[in-house]
């Protein structure tokens, strides 16, 4: 911890004033959080966070009571049958909660915004270690008040605990680095010559906990947890220094046993993640500039170039052993960006993880405009008055976005499709696959591929499939062919032209059925 106290440098008259602004930010990232809490998860990559829905409702269902037999076995046959990629941890969490609030959607929804807000919370004492009280709170409001970042920690999947346990994870290494060789600008806690190894002990331990978690609850966080380890220990010694601590072996063992033995389970035991990473890697991506061009455009959306460029030139102003640890965290993201490199360019919450590592970048840059400003009272009274318009301006532009979308209606329609079709066998080109209509209407779909599934595809084979025999698979061993995204419909022509041959089952608002059977 720096030997500086927040009193005498913060750009705050006291700790009761800083810490009444943390107060103040972190009241005002939970509450847009909450606000629409009781929408539809549609309105942020509904595909997946519908799968995380449907398991945790057949969780929920096998353990309910005073349910038709019917609806406990569909809900079940639902869960069992989606893809698993990562452990289940946060859907069996939901399905307890269900037993006292019912089935209820926005209860991931909460879990998702809490655990994110535990995030800001070790985010903003990791960011005091490295700089000061001023760009901790920087770096908490970037992280928590970022327009993408508000939509994507309530969604209902893996990635907002994932990025919580490699925050706390940066947090822990960081303190344990500490111990190492302290630099003559920082002070450890009082009783540190004895307790120093007690200190270290503590931070690694943790550190190995919350590392091990992240990696087993989503497995990309391998990335974020070696990246930080290695640029908080190599900050501090060699690597040959660093080899020859035990901590270091605890923190491993403790990292690697979790993601492990579920890779093992998953892999050898059960089988079902025998496939599930396959197509993550595409060498010739790396010599395609749409590549590149995709994963700017997935930073623009998820920071936005102003931001991001704030982060860059904050980060030439952190000291040699705190630049060592933002840069592994840097190198993490890169690394991951080229492994993953299909997904980076094209999956926006790929790069969440960027978030913190961002917000902790324009720390020290913060911390150098508001040292600047702290010796006036007028400055001060402005620069206050303007950041608190641009926050309220943002959340007020974020909540104007919720709320000119209201997906409560959607559950209707495609509960009304579901009892149209009734007990014919259905093919369609849906969103998400399909799982609009496996969890409000009960029924699941074989799937058309959507045209991007079809460029992905045909990246990683060579050549698409013949339409005719793709059609004849998955479409005419069906009797009906739902169709609700006519935009999809009009970028392929062959379908579209297909459709027309066969008669109208039903329509509605929203929706054509095609009676494949007649």
């Amino acid at each position: 911890m720096n030997q500086q106290s927040p009193q005498t440098t913060s750009f705050f008259a006291s700790r009761a004033a800083w810490i009444t602004a943390l107060l103040v930010i972190l009241l005002l990232g939970l509450a847009i959080r909450l606000y629409d809490l009781t929408d539809l998860p549609l309105d942020y990559h509904p595909t997946r966070q519908l799968l995380s829905a449907l398991k945790a409702r057949g969780m929920y269902y096998q353990t309910l009571r005073g349910v038709s037999m019917e609806l406990r076995d569909i809900a079940i046959q639902q869960w069992k049958t989606r893809a698993s990629v990562e452990p289940a941890f946060i859907e069996r969490l939901v399905a307890l909660t269900y037993r006292w609030t019912g089935e209820e959607l926005w209860v991931p929804r909460l879990y998702s915004s809490m655990f994110w807000m535990t995030g800001a919370v070790f985010l903003f004492l990791l960011a005091r270690e490295i700089t000061s009280v001023d760009g901790a709170l920087a770096s908490t409001a970037i992280y928590l008040f970022l327009p993408y970042g508000i939509i994507a920690s309530r969604s209902f999947q893996p990635d907002p605990l994932m990025v919580m346990s490699i925050i706390i994870f940066w947090w822990a290494v960081y303190n344990w680095s500490l111990t190492l060789n302290p630099s003559p600008r920082e002070a450890l806690p009082k009783g540190a010559g004895r307790g120093a190894g007690v200190r270290a002990w503590t931070f690694a331990i943790l550190a190995g906990l919350f590392g091990g978690f992240a990696i087993y609850i989503k497995f990309v966080a391998a990335f974020f947890v070696i990246g930080g380890g290695l640029g908080a220990a190599l900050g501090r010694e060699s690597i040959r220094e660093t080899l020859r601590r035990p901590q270091v072996y605890a923190m491993s063992v403790l990292g690697i046993l979790p993601g492990a033995a579920y890779l093992i389970y998953g892999i050898w035991i059960a089988g079902f993640l025998g496939q599930q990473f396959e197509g993550r890697f595409i060498p010739a991506m790396l010599l395609s500039p749409n590549y590149y061009l995709g994963w700017v455009a997935m930073l623009n959306l998820v920071i936005g170039s102003g931001v991001l460029t704030c982060a860059f030139i904050g980060s030439f102003f952190f000291e040699k052993e705190k630049l060592r640890f933002m840069l592994g965290l840097w190198s993490a993201y890169a690394l991951f960006g080229i492994y993953f490199n299909y997904h980076i360019s094209s999956h926006d919450y790929y790069s969440l993880p960027l978030i913190p590592i961002v917000a902790l970048s324009i720390a020290p840059l913060a911390e150098m405009i508001l040292a600047r400003l702290k010796t006036s009272v007028a400055g001060k009274s402005a620069v206050t008055v303007i950041l608190l318009f641009g926050i309220f301006a943002s959340l007020w532009d974020t909540r104007t976005g919720m709320k000119s979308v209201d997906y409560r209606p959607e559950a209707a329609m495609w509960a009304e499709i579901g009892k149209t079709v009734g007990v014919n066998n259905v093919a369609g080109l849906t969103p998400d696959y399909g799982s609009r209509l496996s969890y409000w209407g009960w029924k699941d779909l074989t799937a058309w591929p959507s045209s991007g599934d079809l460029t992905y595809h045909a990246d990683l084979r060579g050549a698409q499939p013949e339409f005719d025999k793709q059609f004849e698979k998955l479409a005419l061993m069906r009797v009906l062919f739902l169709v609700t995204d006519f935009d999809e419909l009009d970028s392929q022509p062959l379908l579209k032209e297909r459709l027309l041959q066969y008669p109208v089952f039903a329509e509605g608002d929203g929706y054509v059925i095609h009676d494949l059977g007649n």
